[in-house]
C-alpha cells in the first residue's frame, strides 16, 4: 500500500519515496517482501503518489486515492489479487523478510491484523495516533495484515520492525537510529 500523501512529513517528497537512511521507504518494504516467502509483490498506488508508481519496478494497481480502506477494497477487486492477500504499508522502513515470514507462519486462515502494544510505540518515541483496546490492552495497528475470507484474528507482536511506522519527521529519526 503506497498511495499516501505523507502530509505530516513536511516534505515535497511523496510518502513512499521519503528517504530513511538514504533509501526510499517503499524500496525497503519491497526488499523485505522480496526477502520473504511472498511469491509476488504488487504495489497499490494512487494519484497521490504518481512518482512512486514510476519509481517502482513491480506491477502496480492504481486506486482512486480515497483513503487506505477504500484503496484496499479497490485493489482487492483487481483480478491480479487473490485471497488471502498480505498487505503492507510502505511506511515501515525497518521491516525485514524474517518478520514477514513470521506473520505468514502465524496466519491460520481468515484475516489477520498485526498489532503492537501502544506502550512499545511510546517507548520507542514514535507516533501512536491510532490506538484501541484489544483484550484489555491498548494496541496499535502496524500496517501489516492478511486479508482473507472468514473470521478475523489479531496477533500481537513486540517487534520494533513493525512498530515504527514513519508518519512524521520524528518517526523518521527514530527509524534511522535502528537501521
Amino acid at each position: 500500500m503506497c498511495g499516501g500523501r505523507g502530509t505530516r512529513l513536511d516534505t515535497d517528497a511523496e510518502k513512499p519515496l521519503f528517504r530513511v537512511g538514504g533509501v526510499p521507504m517503499v524500496d525497503r518494504v519491497v526488499g523485505a517482501l522480496q526477502d520473504s516467502a511472498v511469491e509476488r509483490v504488487i504495489a497499490v498506488t494512487s494519484p497521490n503518489a504518481p512518482e512512486t508508481r514510476s519509481h517502482l519496478n513491480v506491477p502496480c494497481i492504481e486506486t482512486p486515492g480515497e483513503g487506505y480502506v477504500a484503496d484496499l477494497d479497490t485493489a482487492l477487486a483487481d483480478d491480479r489479487l487473490s485471497r488471502p492477500a498480505l498487505t503492507v504499508a510502505a511506511d515501515l522502513p525497518l521491516l525485514e523478510g524474517e518478520v514477514v515470514d513470521r506473520v505468514l507462519d502465524t496466519h491460520e486462515g481468515g484475516s489477520l491484523t498485526v498489532l503492537v502494544p501502544a506502550s512499545l510505540k511510546r517507548a520507542l518515541g514514535v507516533s501512536d495516533d491510532t490506538t484501541f483496546e484489544d483484550g484489555g490492552r491498548e494496541v496499535a495497528p502496524t500496517g501489516v495484515n492478511v486479508v482473507g475470507d472468514g473470521p478475523d484474528d489479531a496477533r500481537l507482536m513486540r517487534d520494533r520492525r513493525v512498530a515504527v511506522n514513519v508518519n512524521t519527521l520524528a518517526d523518521a529519526r527514530v527509524a534511522e537510529q535502528w537501521l
